[in-house]
């Protein structure tokens, strides 16, 4: 990465640019394609790559420093535009709020709330496992109900709402994958997911959607960069 960021920021890959293709990378670096894959994944979070199904990707903005900044799954999820090649969609529907996202949404145990699932694809490779959890008058309102990919980013969906967005709130985990986890995502056995769960807040300080990002272990690395 750190390669591709020096050649970004000297002007060999200019911004809205595209760079070279994985396998042409693979060669160069002498990496395999998950390695690849895993690399061009974490400059997408981080908002340095834009990657476009079957047109490649392209330099979206050089790191703002020499250092990697924050990953920001949550974030990249609000910013995403859907599109049938990009996300396999598997759940749209009322759905009993797991504990943990019944807390995170400031809701009673169980209570119903609206489920968006996604399998998201790069390069036809099954890279996050997306959940969407919102409640019930949220989700009616801004429209994140409808069936199939959203035609519109998450966040653009959420600015509907009377009150402005405020911050997201994540945690990371590394766990072992669910059945369903390991199923959405093809794991190999014994893989486990880096699991990123946070909460998107509106000035209000009402949390208005819980997301979950599960990432396969063997392709994503989440790094951090802080002054001393």
């Amino acid at each position: 990465m750190e390669t591709l960021r020096r050649r970004i920021k000297d002007g060999t890959y200019p911004v809205g640019e595209p760079i070279p293709s994985e396998a042409m990378l693979g060669r160069e670096f002498g990496a395999s394609r998950p390695t690849v894959v895993r690399a061009l994944n974490e400059m997408q979070l981080l908002g340095e790559l834009q990657r476009e199904h079957g047109r490649g990707t392209f330099v979206k903005a050089a790191a703002s420093s020499g250092a990697p900044q924050n990953s920001r799954p949550g974030l990249a999820v609000l910013d995403r535009q859907e599109t049938p090649a990009s996300v396999r969609v598997l759940e749209v529907g009322r759905c009993p709020a797991p504990n943990a996202v019944a807390m995170l949404l400031g809701l009673a145990e169980s209570a119903p709330v609206h489920l968006r699932r996604y399998v998201g694809l790069y390069d036809s490779i099954a890279s996050e496992l997306v959940s969407l959890w919102a409640p019930l008058d949220v989700a009616r309102t801004t429209g994140l109900d409808q069936e199939g990919p959203l035609t519109v980013p998450v966040r653009q969906l959420l600015a509907r709402s009377e009150d402005r967005l405020t911050r997201v709130d994540e945690r990371l985990q590394a766990r072992r994958p669910t059945d369903d986890e390991r199923q959405a995502l093809d794991l190999a056995e014994g893989e486990p997911v880096l699991a990123v769960l946070g909460s998107v807040v509106d000035s209000a300080g009402r949390a208005v959607l819980a997301v979950e990002v599960a990432l396969p272990g063997s392709l994503h690395v989440l790094e951090d960069s802080y002054g001393l």
